[in-house]
Order: structure tokens, then sequence, then C-alpha cells
């Protein structure tokens, strides 16, 4: 009979490929690791793993087991989803939201499941929805909240399911001196966009160079209030989700940018888990939320 301790272990090897990250993934020292994995290939009586340089890598036997390993933990998580929906325990959902949401739809959602379901303890980190979904495939958190810009898909991962939570616009925010209607206008500023290698830099270049320019991008950062903190000084210009607006946008000058592209705002779950109550609670919540969302 296979533990199942150490069939995650196997499950989070084959996920994240080495064992020191296994063990920082899960607080585990790396030698409680490699001992688990030890005993669970005694316990199968075939080798699991081989050497590969400095590390370690499956062998056939052990990716088949890694296969089944992500189907026993997915009816182990079924099965306590289920119980838990039918009983009055204290639930615990963990999620990871993209920055904006943790803004502007984390404290609603808090307030609506506080009065629908006040037994639940909910835990969140902000995280990029790039490593929030490789995790929640992982299993280290039940929700993820995440976006996708138009022309710009998300990777379908297996066992995990997507539910639309609302549309989000996406819009040019100017200096308010500034006397610019259309995106070719700004060809000569200065702009603020996220770090290389992200979505929305790749699709807000896009945009710049539908319009005929590559864009200046003069200054990078990840913090969107840095964006528009920088654009109403008069110092640059970007491209804005109404979502980050929690209070008051007067300090900039909004534009629309060619054909009012918006954002998908969508919530992500493991397939295992979508008869849990509390997890189906966080996600209504959540779209509660975007719905109520008005910037002023």
């Amino acid at each position: 009979m296979f533990e199942l301790r150490r069939l995650r272990l196997l499950h989070e090897l084959a996920l994240r490929g080495t064992i020191s990250d296994v063990a920082a993934a899960l607080a585990y020292s790396p030698s409680t690791v490699s001992q688990q994995l030890a005993q669970l290939e005694r316990d199968a009586g075939v080798p699991l793993l081989e050497p590969d340089g400095r590390r370690v890598r499956l062998t056939m036997q052990g990716r088949l087991l890694a296969a089944h390993a992500a189907r026993a933990l997915e009816l182990d998580e079924a099965a306590r989803a289920e119980l838990s929906s039918s009983s009055q325990l204290e639930e615990h959902v963990r999620i990871a939201v993209m920055p904006t949401a943790a803004e502007a739809l984390v404290p609603s959602a808090l307030t609506l499941l506080t009065e629908r379901m006040p037994a639940l303890r909910l835990e969140m980190v902000q995280m990029a929805p790039e490593e929030a979904l490789f995790e929640l495939q992982a299993r280290t958190f039940d929700l993820v909240v995440a976006e996708q810009y138009p022309g710009h898909t998300r990777a379908l991962r297996e066992g995990i399911d997507r539910t639309l939570l609302g549309r989000d616009p996406v819009r040019l925010a100017i200096p308010p001196s500034s006397s610019a209607t259309t995106l070719a206008e700004l060809r000569d500023s200065a702009w603020v966009m996220e770090p290389e290698g992200t979505v929305v830099r790749q699709w807000a270049v896009q945009q710049c160079r539908s319009a005929g320019f590559e864009p200046d991008v003069r200054f990078e950062a990840t913090d969107l209030i840095a964006h528009a903190r920088l654009v109403a000084a008069g110092h640059a210009v970007a491209v804005l989700p109404d979502l980050m607006w929690t209070g008051d946008r007067a300090s900039v000058r909004l534009v629309e940018l060619p054909g009012s592209p918006v954002r998908e705002i969508f919530a992500a779950t493991r397939s295992s888990s979508r008869d849990s109550a509390s997890v189906a609670a966080v996600r209504d919540a959540m779209a509660d939320a975007l719905s109520a969302h008005r910037p002023r």
C-alpha cells in the first residue's frame, strides 16, 4: 500500500524537477524528501529515480507512478471537499491573486464571505498569475485569480478548471496636461510598463506597434500604483486596467485604446475541488466583488 504523503512528494518532483525545489515548496529538508522517496521506491519494488548529473530524474516507472499519484491526490481532495461540504466544521481555503485583485477585490470579497460563510478561514497570497497557476496545480493553493489579455490566452493545464469572473477594460493613462486623444499621438512619449517577459508587457508593446511605433520604455515596475504616479506627475504614459483604480483616478486622464479592449478576469481551481462549497463560495464572492467594482 502506497502512503499518500510519499505519493505527493513524487508528484511534486514530477512538477518541480528537483528535490531541493520540492523541499522548499513543502517546508521539508532535502534529506527528508530523499528518504521518503527512497522508501516509496522500496514500496514500489521498482526504480523510480535515476541519476541525472548532480540531480535525479524520474524513470519510466517513476513517471507512471507520478501519474497515478496525481489521480490519487485528486480523489483525496474530492473526498475531503464532499465531507467538508456536508459538515459544519470550519473550512480553510488558500488563494493566490494578482496584485490588482488583492487591492480591489479581496477586501470586498472578505466582507461578503463574513456574511455568507462566517466559519470560513481564507488565506491569501499576492502572486503573479504565471507562478500562481503553477502552484495551483502543485496544490499549494485552492483557487487562483488571474487575467488574460486579448490574443494572449494563458496555457491550459490538465486538471484545472476556469470560471470567468468578469471583464476589465484596459485604457491609456496619460498626464492631465497631455492633449493626446489617440495612441498614435504618444509615439514620442516616455512609457512605463511591467518588466520584460510578462504577458501584459508583450500585449502593451503590440498595441503600440499596431499604432505604428515602438514604445520608448524608460520605466519598469510591477506595481501599477507606481505606473499611475509616474503618469500623474507627467513623466510617462501607460496602459492600465480599470481594476487598479480603487480610489480617485482624477490624477490621470484615461483615453480609449483602439477597439476598446478588455482583459478577462478568471478564477482557476482544481477539477477535484469543483464540489467544494467553500471554494465555490470564494469564487462567487470574487465574482460579486468584481461586478460591484466601480472606480471613481
